[in-house]
């Protein structure tokens, strides 16, 4: 029982509260000597957070002003996109600090006027803005409120740099320009042979009515292949491509690739198989397994010379994740193509397997090793290209081996 008076009870009650008081006066510094972690002035950073990152750790951009519109935090991301110094902007108002125009070029605070607008709004969506010199920027902003209708207590600004938009945006133009470019010629020829052979199908012989059918068929494979690949690398890229596994015989599927080409006028000479050992039994999708092969053994031909080696073999099992030597490990085969021809320049190896990459002028999309590396990676695989020993291309890849889990 608490046996003091209610008049050292009141004296101790007004006390506790003129303390209270004293912490939270303006320029008043927090108990136990720490920091208001709402204000930055003193660390142009801003303050670490006992619970999150400090905000030059951050990757975008951070701007902070407080309830007065003066600037709290300007974080290292920050004055890299803006090229302002953090201490120039601590202090400031956020106009100020950050001017910011829209593509208009009307000035974008005065338009949106976050601390005297609507009081329901709770910030804005990213949206290109320009600084100063006509350079975009990502701008998103949230506005904090201690209630849902209160006055805004801070204004939470994150800056993004638009380079990596802009290579997203390149890359689409390209495969565009590349689709149209590929689409172009194909369609172009099956049109005009097939107005031709419409209008003047009697004026035509037998084998000349042979000769633009077969043109017009080759023309259409053409434009399905390169319909197949957008697919193809849409799945990749959305990580979407599906691998349907099943018992694949890879001498056997190579064996076959070389008949094809064989039959379509290479000499047989130009080819040596060869397989080392007995292979493990490989589950793979023989559709996607078959388009690996043939890309590489026509990259091979096209752009190569000399003999074109197709070595299949065992390949030494590695662990399946990176971790102690005695993990588990996955058995392995891996298929080397290689050719005589003058190789890959060594600047350019580290863009093989990107898009619209041509080792030569010799046609192509550019778009096959790309879904190359992106099949052989779904199925868990791996792949490299470096010099033959011959001085030509050498690609690799290798594909673990197997039962499927859902069938073991």
């Amino acid at each position: 029982m608490d046996v003091r008076t209610s008049g050292a009870r009141a004296a101790e009650a007004h006390a506790a509260e003129a303390h209270a008081a004293e912490a939270h006066a303006p320029g008043a510094e927090p108990p136990d000597g720490g920091q208001d972690p709402l204000s930055t002035a003193g660390d142009p950073g801003g303050a670490p957070d006992a619970c999150g990152p400090h905000p030059d750790e951050l990757p975008d951009g951070l701007v902070v002003a407080d309830e007065t519109g003066l600037v709290t935090c300007f974080n290292a991301a920050a004055a890299r996109i803006t090229a302002t110094d953090p201490a120039d902007a601590i202090g400031r108002r956020l106009e100020v600090a950050l001017p910011l125009e829209d593509l208009d070029g009307r000035r974008w605070w005065a338009l949106t006027d976050p601390y005297g607008g609507l009081a329901i709004r709770a910030g804005q969506p990213e949206r290109n803005l320009l600084l100063p010199g006509g350079r975009e920027v990502l701008v998103s902003a949230r506005y904090v409120r201690e209630r849902p209708t209160g006055p805004v207590r801070r204004v939470v600004v994150c800056l993004r740099g638009t380079e990596a938009r802009r290579r997203t945006e390149r890359s689409h133009a390209e495969l565009i320009a590349t689709v149209a470019h590929e689409l172009r010629s194909p369609l172009t020829s099956v049109k005009g042979f097939t107005a031709t052979l419409l209008a003047k199908w009697e004026r035509f012989t037998d084998d000349q009515k042979r000769l633009m059918l077969e043109t017009v068929d080759a023309d259409a494979n053409r434009v399905t292949r390169l319909i197949a690949e957008l697919l193809d690398i849409s799945r990749i890229d959305s990580g979407r491509l599906e691998v349907r596994r099943q018992p694949v015989d890879l001498a056997a599927a190579v064996r076959r690739h070389v008949q094809a080409l064989t039959a379509a006028g290479h000499t047989a000479e130009r080819f040596l198989i060869r397989v080392r050992g007995p292979l493990p039994r490989l589950w793979a999708d023989p559709d996607k397994i078959d388009q690996v092969l043939g890309n590489l053994l026509e990259n091979a031909v096209r752009h190569g010379e000399g003999t074109v080696t197709i070595d299949i073999a065992p390949a030494p099992a590695r662990p399946v994740a990176e971790g102690p030597a005695e993990g588990p490990t996955v058995e392995r085969t891996a298929v080397t193509v290689s050719d005589e021809g003058p190789g890959i320049p060594e600047e350019s190896m580290s863009r093989v397997f990107t898009r619209f990459w041509r080792g030569s002028k010799r046609g192509g999309t550019g778009l096959g090793l790309y879904i190359v590396k992106g099949i052989v990676e779904a199925h868990g695989g791996t792949i490299t290209v470096d010099r033959a020993r011959g001085g030509g291309a050498e690609f690799r890849f290798t594909l673990p081996v197997g039962t499927p889990a859902y069938l073991a």
